[in-house]
């Protein structure tokens, strides 16, 4: 059994994610969601290549805030510039850069492809890296913008 400070994003990732592509609308994003239970789908390209994610958030700010329909197409409120992670890095590596880009979600790429996802929530929920999961949700929680 692997140390708990050596553990990987491959050992706790989901790798049963849900996809869109930038063929699909802002209505299909949102049905998606509701049906996988998730509020942030990778949207990737005819490789399989992640090129970037859109959230529930992304919908609601540059959706619906700006009056787009809901046939609006993915690429007018996605989220390109992204952060992604790697399988072989370590929970403790991806809880910092989590902390440090303000996420709480990171899309997991091996070669480019999606093989997963990893949610402050999932490093919390398995004990391995609690305190510093903690810490980071708390530094996001305290540095998000308030209106």
């Amino acid at each position: 059994m692997a140390k708990v400070e050596n553990r990987t994003l491959r050992e706790i990732m989901t790798k049963d994610v849900a996809t869109v592509t930038l063929k699909d609308n802002v209505y299909e994003v949102a049905c998606k969601m509701r049906d996988w239970n998730v509020g942030v789908i990778p949207v990737v390209d005819e490789k399989q290549d992640v090129i970037g994610v859109i959230t529930d958030r992304d919908i609601v700010i540059r959706g619906l805030a700006e009056k787009r329909e809901g046939s609006a197409a993915v690429e007018q409120v996605m989220t390109r510039d992204i952060i992604l992670g790697r399988p072989d890095m370590t929970v403790d590596e991806a809880a910092k850069i989590m902390a440090q880009h303000q996420i709480r979600r990171l899309p997991v790429v091996e070669n480019g492809k999606l093989v997963g996802i990893v949610a402050l929530g999932d490093m919390a929920v398995r004990q391995a890296h609690h305190d510093e999961a903690s810490e980071a949700l708390y530094e996001i929680s305290e540095q998000a913008p308030r209106h």
